[in-house]
């Protein structure tokens, strides 16, 4: 087996070039990317400024007329044994029960029975 020796400047000048080429890569990598990156944006501007084809306008949809909702506070709601999320919790599911909303309703405390 023949070793090769390699002197201080020729590895520098084999860094060197090894480097150069890696960085051209990378730039030349950089610089597709960039016009990819304009060619796509110069293509979505150009389809938002097209006009849009003409489209028949559909029927009209019935129009519900919503309820005003009550102003206002019920009040205090006293917790005895209970966690602030399970009291909502029931407290959506009387409204719902009812088909009131909750601001129409007064709850005055929740308890937890226990048995």
């Amino acid at each position: 087996m023949d070793l090769v020796n390699i002197t201080v400047g020729n590895a520098a000048v084999t860094a060197l070039l090894g480097y150069l080429v890696v960085f051209f890569g990378l730039v030349l990598l950089m610089l597709v990317v960039t016009v990819m990156g304009k060619i796509f944006i110069a293509k979505s501007r150009k389809a938002e400024t097209a006009p849009a084809p003409a489209v028949t306008a559909p029927a009209a949809a019935p129009v519900e007329v919503k309820k005003p909702e009550a102003k206002g506070t019920a009040g205090e709601l006293k917790l005895y044994d209970t966690d602030p999320r399970d009291a909502a919790m029931i407290m959506a599911i009387v409204a719902d029960t009812l088909g009131k909303p909750l601001n129409q309703l007064r709850f005055i405390s929740i308890k937890e029975v226990k048995e």
